[in-house]
């Protein structure tokens, strides 16, 4: 079953929303006020986790509107929310927003605004499914070498 917590540690998060039902996405919602400078880098712990079934994973993008109209986009493009973060040691499983300015005017982003958005999406394996790595221990970049 598919949900959103608070991470444990801090209360901050927001619970992600749809704006209507058929939205495919999850409004993720910035638990602080920053501001990102031109060509800099932003990493927001967003205080949320996700639950979801093996076969699927969340996958983070930024909003439009902050794309096309404030110049931010995801650091790594699209974010890639697998379902053994959940829970990880490393962090809990808190969903980090990493956004970077690429625009030439600092950006002011306040608590409640929304800043990315995570659609759920099922995905197959191959028939000759081959696993590299043992069970996820820590938080990102942790399934890696």
């Amino acid at each position: 079953m598919r949900k959103f917590e608070k991470v444990s540690y801090n209360d901050r998060g927001i619970i992600p929303t749809r704006a209507d039902d058929a939205s495919a996405g999850y409004d993720f919602y910035s638990p602080i006020d920053f501001e990102i400078k031109p060509n800099e880098f932003v990493h927001i712990e967003t205080n949320i986790k996700a639950s979801m079934g093996q076969d699927e994973v969340l996958l983070l993008f930024v909003r439009s509107s902050i794309g096309i109209k404030r110049h931010l986009a995801l650091a790594n493009g699209t974010g890639v929310i697998d379902s053994s973060y959940y829970n990880n040691e490393g962090n809990e499983g808190n969903i980090i927003c990493a956004l970077y300015n690429y625009g030439n005017e600092t950006q002011c982003i306040k608590q409640g605004e929304r800043i990315m958005q995570g659609v759920f999406v099922k995905y197959l394996t191959v028939e000759n499914d081959i696993v590299t790595g043992s069970q996820r221990k820590g938080g990102i970049g942790s399934s890696g070498k």
